[in-house]
Formats: structure tokens, C-alpha cells, sequence
């Protein structure tokens, strides 16, 4: 088992698969972009899927998430998910993805075996998502998650982060937007992970805040707490439900104490924590021969390591060298 100094278990593996992406949201990197990595250090889709095989085989990850940067950019995407699909135990495969291009892809992903999608979303806005995005692929967006409800990705999941100023004014539209369609929205709150490193508290829209928004408009009560176990949202039923909304609150309600989720990077290193200021490298390893055990070891290795909690709070919190997009969410 991945298992960490706290007796927290790793079973939920988030795999980038590439750090480049299409738009260029303000929360996450500049307009300009940034400095991609050379397609030589990425690793191969014969590494990834070694890699994750170790840990579903050897490790007991049971969810395998696909992220980038864009993972709809990565060519081999859907022979990566297939390939996923097909081992044993299965694990639940799932895809992290801003939308653009799942219009096209939806279908194939569905027949490779993707469980679910969670496609981000930040306004229903067309000239708010330009300034945001600095892109105009608005409808895009919307294509895509039409395509993945009718491929039949469901529950399709939608995240939205609100921005002070920006289009917290937009929280209820996006409830009812996603209540009238069958969608689950998972709100979530800005973290400090933006190549700029320009994240300012009092610029993010609090979990408080987010459910002050909804509760003006909806009924909200919260979910059975006894099933949310180690997911990161908070869960509401709305209006007695079933229908239901997530709030993440990464930053004012942490969630570290039942964390299970460990990243591999697109070049191959082994985060045990979002926030994490350390990586344990898998990939020269693998480049240099090393064996299915002798790469477990390592990774058994990393997450042992993990720290308490992300420490955003702490007066003495340094934010990660690396932006989400390099990361993986």
C-alpha cells in the first residue's frame, strides 16, 4: 500500500499528461502562456501506462484520473484510457478536462472505457469566459459537456471557481444551469497555485461565502457526511434532492486529515501532496532499467514522506514552485 506516517492510504492516482493547455485562465497562468516542457521529458504513453499499472497491480490505486495541463491535447489520450480500462483489478478512470475538443472525443473515450468526466466551467458568460480564459471557446466548452452527458460519462461533473469581483454574482445561474441539465457542480475555492503566484485570500470567494450565495435560492442540506470518506466535497442536496452540489473548500475547509490522492507529473515525478515543494522522481529510474519492484519501493518511498497538511495557513507556507498546469489537478 501507499501509505503515509499519518496512516492515510493513497488509492486515488492523478496522472498529467501534459502541462500545455489551450486556454490561459487568470487563476492559473499568464495570458502569454508559459514555457512548455520539451516533449523529450514527458514521459512516453508506454511509461505512463507501466507506471500505472505498478500502482494498480503492486500499490492498490483503485482510481486513475487523467490531468493535465489539457489532457485532451495528449494524442495517445484515448489508447491511454483504454489500456487503463483493461487492467486488473479495473480501476475507476476518470478525466479532468477544460471541455475544449470532447465534443470530438467523447465517444471514443466512452468506448475506451472512461468512467466520467469533470469538465471546468467558470461562467455562463461568453465575454467573461474571453477575459477569463483569454480565449473565445465558450461554446466549445458547452459542446463538450453536452457530448460527454450524451456519450454517457455520467455523472458528468462540473467545476467552477469563483473570483471576487469576477463571477461569484454567477453562482446561482451555474447551480440551476447544471440542475436543469444533470449535472453535478462542484464549486471550489481558489487555491494558491497560479504561475504568477498572484493568489490573494482576500480575492478568493470562501466556501462560506459560496453556500451564503446558494442559500438564497435553494434549499441546501447537507449530504449523509458518513459517505464522504476521503472526497475532497463538501455535498448538498438541493431542494431535498436527489440533486446535489459540492463545495471544495481546499483552503478554509481542509480536507488533508483523510487525503488518499497522490500525482504523477507529466515528467514522471511522484507529488505526494498538491502543495507539495518536493518530488521524488520515477522517471530516470525507469529510463535506467529499473524494475516494476524497484519503482514501487521508490513510490512506496515518496508517499511516506507526506506532511501533515498543506500548511496554507501557516505564516511560514512558500507556494509550489510548479502551477497547477505543470502539476496536474
Amino acid at each position: 500500500m501507499l501509505k503515509d506516517a499519518f496512516g492515510r492510504v493513497a488509492t486515488d492516482l492523478r496522472v498529467s499528461l501534459t502541462d500545455k493547455c489551450n486556454l490561459r485562465c487568470t487563476y492559473c497562468m499568464p495570458p502569454e502562456g508559459l514555457d512548455w516542457l520539451p516533449n523529450a521529458q514527458l514521459l512516453t504513453a508506454d511509461e505512463i501506462v507501466r507506471l500505472v499499472t505498478i500502482g494498480v497491480e503492486r500499490l492498490g490505486i483503485t482510481e486513475v484520473r487523467y490531468t493535465g495541463g489539457e489532457p485532451l491535447l495528449r494524442r495517445e489520450l484515448v489508447d491511454i484510457v483504454a489500456r487503463t480500462a483493461e487492467l486488473r483489478p479495473r480501476p475507476q478512470v476518470s478525466l479532468t478536462t477544460n471541455g475544449i475538443g470532447l465534443a470530438k472525443l467523447a465517444t471514443s473515450l466512452a468506448g475506451a472505457g472512461l468512467d466520467r468526466v469533470n469538465v471546468s466551467l467558470d461562467t455562463l458568460d461568453r465575454e467573461t469566459f474571453k477575459r477569463l480564459a483569454h480565449r473565445d471557446r465558450f461554446e466549445d466548452v458547452i459542446a463538450g459537456l453536452e457530448a460527454a452527458d450524451q456519450a454517457g460519462l455520467r455523472p458528468v461533473k462540473v467545476n467552477t471557481v469563483l473570483m471576487r469581483g469576477v463571477n461569484e454574482h454567477e453562482a446561482v445561474p451555474l447551480l440551476r444551469f447544471c440542475l436543469d441539465r444533470g449535472y453535478e457542480l462542484r464549486f471550489i475555492e481558489q487555491m494558491p497555485l497560479d504561475a504568477q503566484h498572484g493568489w490573494s485570500r482576500a480575492d478568493m470567494v470562501t466556501a462560506d461565502e459560496i453556500l451564503a450565495l446558494l442559500t438564497g435560492a435553494f434549499e441546501l442540506c447537507p449530504d449523509d457526511l458518513e459517505e464522504r470518506g476521503s472526497a475532497p466535497a463538501e455535498r448538498f442536496l438541493v431542494d431535498g434532492g436527489p440533486s446535489r452540489v459540492g463545495v471544495i473548500g481546499s483552503v478554509t475547509r481542509p480536507f488533508c486529515g483523510a487525503c488518499d490522492r497522490v500525482r504523477l507529473t507529466a515528467d514522471g515525478q511522484i507529488r505526494n501532496c498538491l502543495f507539495a515543494r518536493e518530488e521524488s522522481d520515477l522517471k530516470v529510474a525507469l529510463r535506467d532499467g529499473a524494475t516494476d519492484e524497484e519503482l514501487a519501493e521508490r513510490w512506496i518511498a515518496a508517499v511516506r514522506g507526506k506532511r501533515p497538511g498543506h500548511g496554507i495557513d501557516d505564516p511560514s507556507f512558500l507556494q509550489p514552485v510548479r502551477p497547477m498546469s505543470a502539476i496536474g489537478g
